[in-house]
């Protein structure tokens, strides 16, 4: 049985002692630990994978009872997770595909630890590609008269599908404060990494008016201020004057796809923690 412990609490010493001592005493292997020590917050981050060498039928759930009298008196958050179990991942897009394409590709071929059991859009455009993964495709067209309607639709497919990640690739609709409040840290959006600059249509048509020399891509977790919530992952690639506006954009698609199939990647392994306003991951 391998499992992944991942917690924080404040720091102080004698965490790791106790940790690592409930694993030998439980007849653990540990096989990856990462560990840090946040000093603007004074929390302290560690997980932890593991095996059970001990040769008897232990559930997750006994672990789990066990650990709890080592956690309390740090005052720890703190899960232990089946290595096994896939996170199951809500996946919404608009019209522009490549997000979708990635990730579904990925998951097709195993590199992703994760289930897909439901696509949402406000367009048709894609639920020929979601039948080609036999994956229900659930088309919710939103406008302003509706759009609380709508989201209660979303709320439903999130609940019915017991959904544990809700990925916005390339999802052009902003959700509302109470969606985004009741999914705190379970939506992961991804854009283009010029912003606050050349905000709203056309924005590789900015960027080449302007001559840029970088273009990027960045992942985040979603909160009620828009785009501005906790960066997970982020990549740049060099561009120069001989580059279009078609051809930035091509760019840019291949990187935003990258970046977001690693946020992805690292929340469905539970290597992310939220920080504040920042993240700490523990990349492996």
């Amino acid at each position: 049985m391998g499992l992944i412990l991942t917690l924080s609490c404040l720091d102080r010493p004698g965490i790791v002692a106790a940790v690592s001592g409930f694993l030998a005493e439980q007849q653990f292997n540990i096989r990856e630990s990462g560990q840090f020590s946040a000093a603007e917050t004074g929390l302290f981050f560690m997980r932890v994978t593991f095996d059970d060498i001990s040769g008897s039928r232990r559930v997750v759930e006994d672990v789990r009872a066990a650990f709890a009298h080592v956690a309390a008196p740090f005052g720890m958050t703190w899960a232990i997770h089946d290595e096994g179990a896939r996170q199951r991942v809500l996946i919404m897009v608009s019209k522009f595909g490549h997000c979708l394409n990635d990730l579904l590709y990925r998951y097709s071929i195993g590199a992703l630890p994760i289930e897909i059991p439901a696509i949402v859009s406000n367009h048709r455009e894609w639920y020929q590609r979601a039948a080609v993964h036999n994956i229900p495709y659930h088309h919710i067209p939103v406008t302003h008269d509706n759009k609380a309607a709508q989201e209660q639709r979303l709320r439903d497919i999130i609940r019915d599908e017991k959904i544990d990640l809700v990925v916005l690739a390339r999802y052009m609709q902003v959700l509302s404060p109470e969606l985004c409040a009741d999914l705190q840290g379970r939506v992961i959006n991804i854009h283009h990494s010029f912003l606050p600059s050349f905000k709203g249509a056309a924005p590789y048509s900015q960027a080449h008016a302007r001559g840029v020399k970088l273009i990027g891509a960045t992942a985040h977790y979603v909160t009620s201020d828009l785009d501005e919530g906790p960066i997970i992952e982020q990549e740049v690639a060099r561009v120069d004057h001989a580059y279009s506006p078609e051809r930035l954009a091509a760019q840019g698609r291949d990187i935003e796809s990258l970046v977001l199939a690693r946020a992805v990647g690292y929340h469905a392994e539970h290597r992310i923690f939220i920080n504040g306003s920042k993240t700490v991951i523990f990349r492996g």
